[in-house]
C-alpha cells in the first residue's frame, strides 16, 4: 500500500511539473540568446565571399548563394511554405527585364515558414533581398552590408522561431520568410511577389523587412548603437506602439526616424522591399542603418560589418516580429499612408 501511494504520489507531482512547464509563458526574451554572433559572421562569411560573385540577379553566383540559404533551413529543419512545391518563387527573365531591358537571366525569391499554432492562416513576412550587383569591371561587389547583414539577419531569425517551436513555443501566427531578387534592379523580386502573392495580403499582418544593419553611416560616427525605422506609423499605430514598446523594455538601440520622411529627399522609404507589402495596405517597418563610404562599391566587405550591431539589431527586429505573431489580436489598420 505504502508502495503504491508513493508512486501515485510521484504520478501527481510529474503531472503538475509538466502542467507547469506547459502553463509557462514565454517571450521573445527566451529565445534572443539563439541569435548567435558567430553564426551570423560564419553565414555571412558565405553569402559575402568572392565565390559568390556579387550575386548579381539571376547571376549562378547568386542562384550558389540562394542554395546555401536553402541548406540552412533544410538543417534547421524549417520548411517551405504549404501551397508552394519548394523553397523557390521562379520569376521568369521577361519579367525582370519588362522595365529596363537589362537582360537579367530567371532568377527566384526564396521563402521558407514556420506555420503558426494557433492563428495559422495569419501571415507575418520577414524578408530581405539576397541579390546585390555582380562585377564591375573585374570587381566583385560582395554586398555584406547591402544585403548580405540583412539576408544572414533573416536566416537567424527563422532559426530561433524554430527553436521556439521545436521546444512547444511556436509562435501563434504563421511566419513566411522571404528572401527577394531583383531589389537592385528595381525591386523586381518583391513586386513579384505582390502581384503573386502565396497568401492574401488580407491575411498578411505585416513585413518586417531588413535591408543594411551590419555599419554605421556618417550621422553616427561615434556610436552603433542605433537603427533607422521607417513606415511603422504610416499604416498601422499597433505595429508603430510595438517597435517603441520592445525597445524600450529591452534597451536595444536609440530609434533614429530621420529617414521616416515620405519626402525626405533619400526616399529610402520607396526603396526597399517592404514598399510593395505598404502599397498593397499591409502594414511594414524598415530597419536599416543607412548608407556609408562603401555603399554599392566593390569595398562594402565583410571585414567592415560590426558584428555587435548586426546583432542587436538582428535581436530587435526578432523581437518586434515576436510581439507582431504572438499578439491576441492582429495588428490593426487604422491609417491610410501606404503609398
Amino acid at each position: 500500500m505504502k508502495r503504491i501511494i508513493a508512486f501515485s504520489f510521484a504520478l501527481l507531482f510529474l503531472s503538475c511539473a509538466a502542467q507547469k512547464t506547459k502553463s509557462k509563458k514565454v517571450s521573445s526574451a527566451d529565445y534572443l540568446k539563439a541569435i548567435s554572433t558567430e553564426s551570423l559572421q560564419a553565414n555571412l562569411n558565405v553569402i559575402a565571399a568572392d565565390s559568390m560573385e556579387g550575386r548579381d540577379t539571376g547571376s549562378e553566383g547568386q542562384k550558389k548563394a540562394g542554395r546555401y540559404i536553402i541548406n540552412f533551413y533544410k538543417k534547421h529543419g524549417i520548411s517551405f511554405p504549404k501551397g508552394a512545391t519548394d523553397y523557390y518563387q521562379r520569376i521568369p527573365a521577361a519579367y525582370l527585364n519588362a522595365k529596363y531591358h537589362e537582360n537579367l537571366n530567371d532568377s527566384e525569391n526564396i521563402w521558407a515558414f514556420i506555420e503558426g499554432s494557433e492563428k495559422p492562416d495569419e501571415i507575418v513576412v520577414i524578408s530581405a533581398h539576397y541579390d546585390h550587383v555582380g562585377i564591375k569591371k573585374g570587381a566583385i561587389y560582395n554586398g555584406a552590408d547591402d544585403d548580405g547583414s540583412g539576408t544572414v539577419a533573416v536566416m537567424e531569425i527563422a532559426a530561433a522561431f524554430q527553436k521556439a517551436k521545436n521546444e512547444g513555443h511556436g509562435p501563434k501566427r504563421s511566419i513566411l520568410i522571404l528572401h527577394m531578387t531583383g531589389e537592385e534592379h528595381g525591386l523586381h523580386g518583391s513586386r513579384y511577389y505582390s502581384e503573386h502573392p502565396l497568401f492574401p495580403f488580407e491575411n498578411t499582418v505585416a513585413d518586417v523587412n531588413i535591408d543594411m544593419i551590419g555599419r554605421r553611416d556618417d550621422l553616427h560616427q561615434k556610436t552603433n548603437k542605433y537603427v533607422y525605422l521607417i513606415g511603422s506609423d504610416y499604416l498601422s499605430s499597433d505595429l508603430y506602439n510595438i517597435c517603441e514598446e520592445v525597445n524600450k523594455k529591452y534597451k536595444f538601440l536609440e530609434i533614429d526616424y530621420k529617414y521616416n520622411d515620405k519626402n525626405d529627399p533619400e526616399r529610402f522609404y520607396y526603396r526597399s522591399d517592404h514598399y510593395n507589402f505598404a502599397k498593397n495596405g499591409v502594414p511594414v517597418v524598415f530597419l536599416f542603418n543607412g548608407t556609408h563610404e562603401d555603399y554599392h562599391k566593390a569595398t562594402d566587405e565583410v571585414s567592415k560589418i560590426e558584428f555587435d550591431a548586426l546583432t542587436t539589431r538582428t535581436k530587435y527586429a526578432f523581437a518586434i516580429a515576436w510581439e507582431i505573431a504572438n499578439r491576441d489580436k492582429k495588428l490593426v489598420v487604422d491609417k491610410e499612408g501606404g503609398r
